[in-house]
C-alpha cells in the first residue's frame, strides 16, 4: 500500500527533523551534507524546505521537500545509491542520458556513473532511500574496487510496487522501535542486504530495451498471451510505456506494438486486467496525472495542464475528468490537502 505523508509508519522520520526553513541557503547546506553536493537552482513557488531522517545500520531514509520546483544537479555520488519514492508530486530526472519520470506513488532508483539532473515539481515530497554500495558488493561478491550491478537509472515496475511498499514499510518499523532496543546485528545485516537484494533482483535490465526509451523490439506475437506470466509482464510493458508518454500522441497500433502482442490481444488483456479498453486505460492514467498535478500546483492553468498530458479537447476532458473523480478540476484546486 503506497504511503501518505500523514501515515503514522512515518513518524520516525518526523521525530528526526534535521531543518525546516525557508531560506535557500540553508536549504542547499543540510540536503548537501546528507546526500551529495550539488547545483541547487529555484524555478517557480516559495521555499518551504523540510527534511526527515531515520536510520538503521548502514542504510538511511529521508523525507525531503523543497515546497517550490527546483532543478538539482548533484555530484557523482560517493559510492552509495538514491532510491527515490515520491509521496505527493513527482519528478523528471535525467540519469547517463536517460530519462525517468518518477510520478506520484512510484519509485526510480539511480546509480548515476557520469551525470544526473533532478527536477522536482512544486509540492513534491519524496521518500529517499540511500543504500552504500558496501552492502551491495555483499551480495554479488565484489572486491571493494568493484563497481555495483545496478544500471544507472530505473523505475521499479508496477507489479513490483506493492512487494517495495512493504519493504519501506517494514525499514521504517525497525526504525520506529523505542530507543535502547537492542537488534542483532547478524539479523540487521541480513535484513538491510535483503533490501538491496529486491533492487539488485527487480531493476530493468532482463535483456530487453526499456520501454520508455523508445527502444521496443519485441515483435508482436500471441505465443504466450494465454499464461498468466505472459500476460502480467505485457501489461507491465504496456503501463510503463504509457506512463512514459503520457503526453504524447498514441494510437491502438502503438499500444499493442510496445506490448508485443496483437491488437485483438491487446484489447483482451485491458478488458480482462482493468475492465476497459487500451485507450481508456490510457486515458485514466493521464487523467490521475492531471489530478496529481492540480492538487500539488493548485495555482496552474487547467487548460495548459490538460493539453500537457495529452487532452486536445477541453470539453471532453472534464466529462472525463468528472466521471473518474466525481469533481471538475477547479474544485479540486480549490480543496486542500
Amino acid at each position: 500500500m503506497p504511503i501518505s505523508t500523514k501515515a503514522e509508519v512515518l513518524s520516525p522520520l518526523y521525530r528526526n527533523c534535521l531543518f525546516k526553513s525557508d531560506e535557500r541557503v540553508t536549504a542547499h547546506d543540510h540536503v548537501s551534507r546528507e546526500l551529495a553536493e550539488h547545483v541547487l537552482r529555484w524555478k517557480s513557488g516559495m521555499p518551504d524546505v523540510a527534511m526527515f531522517k531515520g536510520h538503521l545500520n548502514r542504510l538511511s531514509m529521508y523525507l525531503l521537500r523543497y515546497g517550490a520546483e527546483v532543478e538539482v544537479t548533484p555530484s557523482p555520488f560517493d559510492d552509495f545509491s538514491l532510491v527515490h519514492t515520491s509521496l505527493v508530486g513527482g519528478a523528471e530526472i535525467e540519469v547517463d542520458g536517460q530519462k525517468l519520470v518518477i510520478a506520484e506513488g512510484r519509485t526510480g532508483v539511480l546509480t548515476p556513473q557520469q551525470k544526473v539532473r533532478l527536477r522536482w515539481y512544486p509540492g513534491t515530497q519524496q521518500l529517499i532511500l540511500k543504500v552504500p554500495h558496501a552492502v551491495l558488493r555483499e551480495l554479488a561478491q565484489l572486491d571493494e574496487a568493484e563497481s555495483t550491478e545496478l544500471v544507472p537509472g530505473f523505475l521499479i515496475e508496477r507489479g513490483h510496487g506493492s512487494q517495495w511498499d512493504l519493504l519501506t514499510h517494514s525499514l521504517l518499523n525497525v526504525m520506529s522501535l523505542p530507543a535502547g532496543t537492542t537488534l542483532d546485528k547478524a539479523w540487521l545485516d541480513h535484513f538491510e542486504r535483503n533490501v538491496a537484494l529486491f533492487l539488485l533482483a527487480h531493476q530493468t535490465r532482463d535483456g530487453r530495451p526499456r520501454p520508455e526509451l523508445g527502444l521496443q523490439t519485441v515483435q508482436p506475437t500471441d505465443k504466450d498471451s494465454s499464461s498468466a506470466a505472459g500476460d502480467s509482464r505485457r501489461m507491465n510493458m504496456l503501463l510503463e510505456y504509457m506512463d512514459a508518454r503520457l503526453g504524447a500522441p498514441l494510437s491502438l497500433e502503438d499500444l499493442a506494438s510496445a506490448a508485443g502482442v496483437s491488437i485483438r490481444t491487446i484489447n483482451e488483456l485491458c478488458h480482462r486486467h482493468y475492465g476497459v479498453t487500451p485507450m481508456e486505460l490510457l486515458r485514466n492514467l493521464r487523467l490521475d496525472a492531471v489530478r496529481s498535478r492540480l492538487r500539488t500546483q493548485p495555482d496552474l492553468s487547467i487548460t495548459e495542464t490538460a493539453l500537457t498530458f495529452g487532452f486536445g479537447h477541453l470539453g471532453r476532458f472534464s466529462a472525463y475528468y468528472f466521471d473518474r473523480f466525481g469533481e471538475l478540476p477547479r474544485q479540486t484546486q480549490a480543496r486542500p490537502e
